[in-house]
């Protein structure tokens, strides 16, 4: 038998890897040729324009997406200046009103005082008059009383009350001799 019989025995060997073997340098010459053409056209014409399509896309995607992103980023920036601007606006006009309710209580308290202090003025008029009036009443009881408080003492010491014109005559000159 020329091949092996069972599957213990081994076939005859020479010693080179069959690739390896000059003989089939031709072969595999052509299998490889056809078979890179098959890949490079496979690669060329299906592959590689899924590919840049997709990575096209992608870019594509990527760009919109960006420009969506600047998009709202310059609406967001526009809000927010409006924000503060409004903002600002609300402060300056808080500012304004806070001034004109200071400036207007202060015209009040202004007014009020003038008039308390007119009120006050009037009563110390008042009561300078009253005191004035007082005074003089007092001041024209003053000579009655000197005289009643002359006379008592007059007739506690000498035991006998003065005449009226003595008396009189000695309140009259301040010397207080009592004749």
């Amino acid at each position: 038998m020329a091949g092996p019989t069972s599957y213990t025995e081994k076939p005859e060997t020479t010693g080179v890897f069959p690739p390896f073997q000059s003989e089939h340098y031709p072969s595999q010459l052509v299998w490889l040729t056809i078979s890179f053409v098959l890949l490079y056209v496979l690669m060329s014409k299906i592959a590689l324009p899924r590919i840049g399509g997709i990575l096209a896309e992608r870019s594509r995607l990527i760009g919109d997406d960006i420009a969506a992103a600047e998009k709202l980023k310059e609406q967001s920036d526009a809000a927010r200046a409006a924000y503060e601007k409004a903002l600002a606006d609300a402060r300056a006009r808080a500012q304004g009103i806070a001034s004109s309710t200071r400036e207007q209580q202060a015209r009040e308290a202004e007014t009020a005082n003038k008039r308390t202090e007119a009120q006050l003025n009037e009563r110390l008029n008042a009561a300078e008059q009253s005191i004035a009036a007082t005074r003089a009443a007092a001041m024209g009881h003053v000579r009655a009383i000197a005289a009643d408080t002359a006379s008592a003492i007059v007739e506690r010491l000498i035991g006998k009350t003065p005449d009226a014109q003595q008396l009189a005559a000695a309140l009259g000159d301040g010397s207080g001799k009592v004749g």
